[in-house]
């Protein structure tokens, strides 16, 4: 196998949810273009919404790519995908009343933070393994493969 068919394997999930991030921005933003555009009551919110959702997307992108390449893509894609539908979920809260968006941006937090250890765990087997040859990556693996089911409980 060609060395960038391995680099490809190992980050294409990472990637496909990255590109669905990028739709949902651009969704986000005809939403406030057009809000703004016809100056209806809603344009301040629809602007206040895009504007938090794209405040905490470069944390969002930094640690699933991180929880990605140190650990597992699988589950950290699992997780972005999960984080995606909280976004949605909050932007369209946040039309509403402010306390339709409180859950979402409480379960966004809670992903960002499980994406946050999935890093810290690898980066630790990492230096296991480059220091005191003990690799622990297999077992890491399947217990966040499993933890990331976890996600699914608000």
């Amino acid at each position: 196998m060609d060395a960038s068919q391995v680099v490809v394997e190992n980050i294409y999930l990472l990637v496909m949810v990255t590109l669905i991030s990028v739709l949902q921005n651009t969704f986000f933003a005809q939403k406030v273009e057009r809000e703004c555009l016809a100056h209806t009551p809603a344009s301040d919110r629809v602007s206040c919404a895009n504007r938090n959702c794209m405040d905490a997307y470069p944390t969002f992108l930094a640690v699933m790519w991180c929880a990605g390449l140190c650990l597992n893509q699988a589950p950290a894609a699992f997780a972005g995908i999960i984080y995606l539908m909280v976004r949605q979920k909050y932007f369209v809260g946040y039309l509403g009343q402010t306390s339709q968006s409180t859950p979402g941006y409480l379960f966004g937090k809670r992903i960002i933070f499980f994406l946050f250890l999935m890093c810290v765990v690898g980066i630790f087997n990492y230096l296991l393994m480059r220091f005191f040859g003990n690799d622990y990556h297999e077992h890491v693996q399947t217990i966040t493969n499993a933890a990331s089911a976890l996600l699914l409980i608000p």
